[in-house]
This record gives structure tokens, sequence and C-alpha cells, in this order.
């Protein structure tokens, strides 16, 4: 097994085709497949099922794939702190956010982690908070920031950003900021909302079970882009915090009021692993991502949010 034949084999993971995977590589295909091949030697099984959709995981796959990122990234973690030693703070250091800022704080973030660190890396994922959750315990990411995350033996969390849930609908709904949506009032409505066990969800359904409401999900998805674009496409209300779609309430594309009776809320954490130390890289980038976080907020940038992180 070496780092040729691990690269081939995550890249046709994510491609799904060995053609494809040939081109972002620069390589031949019979070259790719020759790696392919060689690792599943070394493994003594085979790696992904050949079909005629495309090359498909197989179980031995999925396991091997979390174990191949891991060992390619801290080798590039490596590499950049070799290359560094002498030149002040260095280091790769990933960083997780959600779906609903990452617009907002990856452009501060990469300028201002280069203007003040310029021998740090920083790689940016997206995901939702139980994946991100997932990768900070692997060790995929170095740190996340999560939404209501509690503290477990393997993370520990620092409350950010308080933020409200808004009922968003299309520019011709009479929804407005001044004037809040009681939750029963959704009763019967058209809803689309992200399915269970998304953080969202989970706040909803429970806010509905103290308040003995019921609501109709006429479409359910995990993915903000479609979400919005199912509101938009006039399929149903949604609930989220204004953050998410900041730009179309500016726009009025579309349109939004705060949840009431009861309010609800979520709170955006700071999320870093127990289970491992943290370095001097990854603790001088998250100082910046608590501070432009807090500035997002200060400039009204982070839509409703409220900071309940420490001043300074």
């Amino acid at each position: 097994m070496d780092l040729k034949q691990l690269r081939a084999f995550l890249t046709v993971t994510e491609m799904g085709n060995v053609t494809r995977a040939a081109e972002v590589l620069n390589l031949v295909q019979p070259a790719v497949s020759r790696q392919i091949r060689l690792l599943e030697e070394d493994i003594g099984t085979p790696l992904f099922e050949r079909e005629r959709r495309g090359m498909v995981l197989t179980e031995a796959g999925e396991v091997l794939v979390g174990y191949a990122r891991r060992a390619l990234l801290e080798l590039d973690r490596a590499r950049v702190e070799i290359g560094g030693v002498g030149q002040g703070v260095t280091g790769l250091v990933t960083l997780g956010l959600l779906p609903s800022s990452i617009d907002m704080l990856s452009s501060p973030l990469a300028s201002a982690v280069a203007a003040a660190y310029p021998g740090i890396r920083v790689r940016i994922a997206m995901g939702y908070a139980g994946t991100l959750q997932r990768w900070l315990v692997m060790g995929e990411v170095d740190a996340a920031l999560l939404y209501g995350a509690e503290r477990t033996a393997d993370i520990q969390t620092v409350p950010l950003i308080e933020e409200p849930l808004w009922v968003i609908g299309p520019k011709n709904s009479p929804l407005r900021p001044d004037r809040p949506v009681p939750l029963a009032d959704l009763a019967n409505r058209k809803l689309v909302l992200p399915s269970a066990p998304h953080g969202i969800r989970t706040l909803v359904e429970h806010a509905c079970a103290v308040a003995h409401v019921t609501l109709d999900v006429s479409v359910e998805t995990n993915a903000l882009s479609v979400q919005r674009s199912l509101v938009l496409g006039g399929h149903g209300l949604t609930i989220l915090p204004p953050i998410a779609v900041a730009d179309d309430l500016r726009k009025h594309q579309l349109k939004g009021a705060p949840l009431a009776d009861p309010d609800i809320t979520r709170t955006i954490v700071l999320a870093l692993p127990t289970n491992r130390p943290t370095t001097r890289a990854v603790r001088c980038t998250v100082d910046v991502l608590v501070g432009e976080a807090r500035k997002a907020v200060a400039s009204g940038a982070w839509m409703e949010g409220r900071w309940r992180g420490a001043e300074g």
C-alpha cells in the first residue's frame, strides 16, 4: 500500500468512475486501474463493485475510505508543518462550517488567516452538524461550528451565537419581520422541512409536541439549496434561521417572520476535539474564526444573530 494507490482509490471513490479519476489525477486510465488492483491485492479483498453505472464501494471499501482520508490528511499536515519550520506558526488546519454560514464566513476567514498567519494553510469543509461532529471525532476536521451540540467524551463546545428560527415564504407571502407567526398558525399550511434527525427538524418537532401542534410536511429535504428552491417555487413555507437565506430576504426574493408561541432558537457552538492535542496552528485559526463570527454578528451580516461568546 502506498500514497499513489490511496490517492487513486479516493479519487475513484469521489468520481465514481475510473476515466474521470484518471483525468483528475492526470494519468492514463490503465495506470489508475493498476493502482486500484494493486491496492485490492494488498488489502486482500475487492474495494469496488464494477457496475454499469460506475464504481461502487464494497463494504471493505467503505471502511477504508475514512482511514485513507485521515492518512493523507496527516501527511499533508506534516508537509506543511515541516516546510514551515522556523517560519512562525505553520500547519494545515481543516475547519468544518455549516451550510447556513459558510458563504458568509469563508472569504473573510481566509483573508484574515492569510494576513495574520501566512504559514497556515486552511481547508474548509461544509457539512450538517451531525456530519461535522462525526468528522471532528474521526480527525477529518480540526474544529467546527455546530449547533446545539452537547459536550461529549470526545468533544468540548463553547457557545458563540444564538439565532432564532423564522418562517420563510415566497415573496408574495404576507410574512413580515415585525409580525411574529404563532406556531399554531402553521398547522394548516404546507411546509418544506429537513428530514429527521436534522437539528432544525428536532427543534421544530419538540416545539410542536409542547404546543400540541401537528404540522403538514409536504416535502422533506436535507439540502438547503433544495429547501430554498422549493419555497421559491411555491411548494410551501419552511423554517430556517434567517442567516440561511439572508441574501434572499434582503433582496425581497423571500419573506420571513419570527416564530412565536413558542419562540424557537438554536445556538451555534465552537466544537473542538478532546481525543487529540490541539496544535498551535489550530488554536490560532480558531481564534480568527471566532473573531470573524463575532464581527459578522456585530455588523448585522449574521442576520438576527445574538453574540453569546466571550467578549474581546
